[in-house]
C-alpha cells in the first residue's frame, strides 16, 4: 500500500543526518521527514546526542557553528554530576535540565545487581524503561518542558541524555508526531540511532561499568541495551494509549500540548 506524505529513512535528508564527532555519540539532525500538505520538518534546528562529557575540541566546534540556543538534558542530577558536559569558549546555550534524578538505574550504569546478562534479560530491562517512562514524574516534567521550550525560544535546540537513544528517542518521537510525521518515519527515526558511527563512543563511555556488573556481554545482549529494538518505542506508545486512549490525548493532559501549542510548533518547524 502506497501512503501519502510520507519520507523514508533513506529518504530525509540526503546529506545524512549524523554529524562527525569524536566523543559525542549519535549526534544527528531530526528532521528532514515530510507532513502532511507537502511541507517537510526543518532541518538545521532540531538536534539530539548522547552526553558530551568527552566531546573534543572539533565536537565543540561542530556545535558551535550549529548556533543552538536551547538544550534540554535529560539527564538526572548525579548523571549531570558524573559526566559534566564540555562546552565551547562561546557557549551561551540555555541548559533546561532537572533537579532531581531521571531514570532508575539506566543500563549505561551497570545497576540491578550482579546477573549474567543474557539477550533476553537486556531486552526485558529495557522494556522495562520504556514502560516506567510515560508515568516517570520527572520525564513527564521534562518533557514538559522540552515542548514548551520549543514552543517560546527562538533558534536551533539540542535535546539530549546519556546514550542520547532512550529519554531522547521517545523525546524526539513525540515531537515528529506532534508536527504530522507519520508513524512509520517516527519509528524509523527512532530505530535510526542503530546506525549511527559513533557506538564505540558509547561503548567507550558505558561498558566498563556495564562489564563489571554483568561480566562478559555477549553482542545480542549488548546490541539490546546498547542499541534500539522497534517493540522499545512500541511499548512506550501502547503503555500511553492503555491509560489515555491516545497518544494525543496524553501530550494534552499530561505534556501540554494542546491543539494551539501544536499549531504553533508547526508554524515553527515545518517548511
Amino acid at each position: 500500500m502506497i501512503r501519502e506524505n510520507s519520507s523514508t529513512a533513506a529518504e530525509a535528508p540526503a546529506i545524512g543526518p549524523f554529524l562527525p564527532t569524536e566523543g559525542i555519540h549519535n549526534l544527528r539532525d531530526y528532521g528532514g521527514y515530510a507532513v502532511p500538505g507537502e511541507g517537510r520538518v526543518q532541518t538545521g534546528v532540531l538536534f539530539r546526542s548522547g552526553q558530551h562529557m568527552e566531546a573534543s575540541d572539533a565536537d565543540l566546534e561542530t556545535l558551535d557553528r550549529l548556533d543552538i540556543r536551547t538544550i534540554i538534558d535529560l539527564r538526572g542530577a548525579s548523571e549531570r554530576a558524573g559526566f559534566p558536559c564540555r562546552r565551547h569558549p562561546r557557549f551561551a546555550a540555555e541548559v533546561i535540565a532537572y533537579e532531581g534524578e531521571t531514570s532508575n538505574s539506566p543500563p549505561h550504569e551497570g545497576g540491578g545487581g550482579q546477573l549474567v546478562m543474557t539477550p533476553q534479560k537486556a531486552r526485558e530491562r529495557m522494556l522495562a524503561v520504556y514502560t516506567r517512562m510515560p508515568v516517570n514524574p520527572a520525564m513527564i516534567a521534562m518533557f514538559t518542558r522540552y515542548f514548551a521550550a520549543l514552543d517560546e525560544r527562538d533558534g536551533g535546540s539540542l535535546v539530549h541524555c546519556f546514550a542520547g537513544k532512550d529519554r531522547t528517542g521517545i523525546a524526539a518521537s513525540l515531537l515528529l508526531h506532534v508536527l504530522g510525521v507519520h508513524r512509520d518515519d517516527v519509528v524509523a527515526e527512532f530505530l535510526r540511532t542503530n546506525d549511527a558511527p559513533s557506538r564505540h563512543v558509547l561503548e567507550r563511555q558505558s561498558l566498563p561499568r556495564m562489564q563489571e556488573h554483568y561480566g562478559t556481554i555477549e553482542p545480542e545482549a549488548l546490541h539490546n541495551l546498547m542499541g534500539v529494538l522497534p517493540e522499545y518505542i512500541e511499548t512506550y506508545f501502547a503503555e500511553v494509549t492503555r491509560d489515555h486512549g491516545s497518544l494525543d490525548a496524553y501530550l494534552a493532559t499530561r505534556l501540554g500540548v494542546d491543539e494551539a501549542r501544536k499549531e504553533r510548533l508547526r508554524a515553527r518547524l515545518v517548511a
